[in-house]
């Protein structure tokens, strides 16, 4: 499942749960092999930053060329250490909306809890639940998330 914690600002809420506020520095220093060329990141580097994994250490870019993992850009970086260390809470305030679809479909296998300091747009369907940390509700569908996220990010 995915779980939402939504804060406005560092000092707000997410001192107390120990968020990682720079998940690309934090992909930058992490990562592994591994990591690259695991087949959802593969895919998500596919899809976000429209390039190639040709290795571990190498990926195709259409406008960069030939780029470390370390010039991906911070959504991708985000969704990979969400991706690959479930068990921590990821500052995905780096992500775009384009990044959404990937968080839902990395919920369906693992809980991960994100924080947000906006309000991402989600496309929810009937199968899709988000779980609110700030208040312990859980909402299903785009409505929901709406009024629960402009809650709590403009108070």
């Amino acid at each position: 499942m995915l779980k939402i914690l939504f804060s406005r600002s560092y000092r707000d809420d997410i001192e107390k749960y120990n968020v990682v506020e720079n998940p690309p520095l934090a992909f930058d220093i992490r990562h592994t092999s591994e990591d690259i060329i695991n087949p959802l990141s593969v895919e998500m580097i596919k899809e976000i930053d429209k390039s190639d994994v040709i290795g571990p250490n190498l990926i195709q870019s259409p406008v960069l060329g030939p780029i470390p993992p370390q010039t991906l850009s911070g959504g991708v970086k985000t969704l990979i250490m969400i991706n690959q260390h479930p068990d921590m809470i990821f500052n995905a305030t780096h992500c775009g909306d384009n990044c959404s679809p990937y968080l839902l479909k990395i919920a369906k296998n693992k809980d991960i809890t994100i924080n947000l300091r906006y309000l991402m747009h989600f496309d929810l369907d009937d199968n899709d639940e988000i779980f609110i940390v700030n208040d312990g509700s859980v909402v299903k569908n785009n409505k929901e998330f709406t009024y629960k996220g402009y809650k709590f990010l403009e108070g």
